[in-house]
């Protein structure tokens, strides 16, 4: 007689459901601890898939739930690693309204994890709202390092790495965009910004207009096939984007030099701006005089004037 319980039981155990909190690599099954209370803030991969970390996926997989940006951009994330969550559906047209619930559910003792399409939550992503509310709550709160589009782009560019101001994206209206600009001029940092494709143009010819033909880079499609660095001055970088351009684009831009003349480093130039402009000289009027007695550059008194007066120019 064939004793078959064994091969009843390894049909039993191949038929049974993955363990709830787990995931897979190369094809194994890996138990996770179950994640801890509060909210995880998870950075996820910018392109290729394989830049997940462990222990994001470990908490991933802990988690009771999940609140995702696009819960269609988010599954095959999910899917390559073996993990089956309740998704919940976070952005921008409804961040205001789904936090409060969220937060509810966190503070009933559930394990939450926030994930964005690509990179950090919180960085040009939806999550400053939700994380603002856990602190207002006292709902406990991580954040796991990982992918951000800036830190490679900064680093590709071969400007100074540091100091650097990251800005994200430009305002879309040329006026709120100009004044954004312009509240940059002067700073002497590397600056970053988030272009989005169909904008590249107008956004670069924009700041060669108003910052100078700066030294800059655009970093295209970080960590995919087509990854590529374009380097040379804004003039130049928007005549390679003339013809259009696809994919996620960080655009790394050289701070003011601060070679602007003897007189331009003292602080001589601003109290002449600021002066003129109490006695109701117009900003137009300021900015050609105190050009032309200090030489310093137009647009670093423009960028003055703005931020003396509070952004109301």
């Amino acid at each position: 007689m064939v004793f078959t319980a064994p091969a009843i039981a390894a049909e039993a155990i191949a038929a049974a459901p993955p363990p709830a909190h787990s995931f897979m690599i190369a094809g194994q099954r890996i138990p996770a601890p179950r994640a801890a209370a509060g909210l995880h803030l998870v950075a996820t991969p910018i392109g290729n898939l394989g830049d997940i970390t462990l222990r994001a996926l470990e908490v991933l997989a802990g988690a009771d739930l999940i609140a995702c940006e696009d819960t269609r951009t988010s599954m095959p994330l999910l899917r390559r690693y073996g993990i089956s969550k309740p998704l919940i559906a976070y952005h921008a047209f409804n961040e205001k309204g789904k936090t409060e619930a969220l937060v509810e559910r966190l503070l009933r003792g559930e394990k939450g994890a926030l994930i964005s399409d690509a990179g950090t939550p919180g960085i040009s992503d939806p999550g400053y709202e939700l994380i603002r509310r856990c602190i207002d709550e006292g709902v406990e709160m991580t954040a796991l390092p990982g992918p951000t589009a800036f830190v490679p782009a900064l680093i590709l560019s071969g400007l100074p790495p540091y100091p650097f101001l990251f800005y994200g994206f430009l305002p879309d209206k040329q006026g709120e965009r100009e004044r954004a600009i312009l509240s940059v001029a002067s700073v002497p940092w590397t600056l970053l910004f988030y272009v989005s494709p169909h904008k590249a143009e107008k956004h670069l010819l924009h700041l060669c207009a108003l910052l100078g033909d700066r030294r800059a880079a655009l970093v295209r499609e970080i960590s995919k096939i087509y990854e590529e660095a374009r380097r040379g001055v804004l003039s130049a970088l928007a005549e390679s984007v003339r013809g259009g351009v696809k994919g996620e684009l960080v655009l790394v831009v050289e701070g003011s030099s601060g070679e602007r003349g003897p007189s331009a480093e003292l602080p001589e130039w601003r109290e002449r701006a600021a002066s003129l402009a109490s006695e109701g000289v117009s900003s137009k009027e300021v900015v050609k005089i105190v050009s032309e007695e200090y030489s310093v550059p137009k647009n670093e008194v423009k960028s003055f004037l703005f931020q003396e007066s509070g952004g109301n120019q």
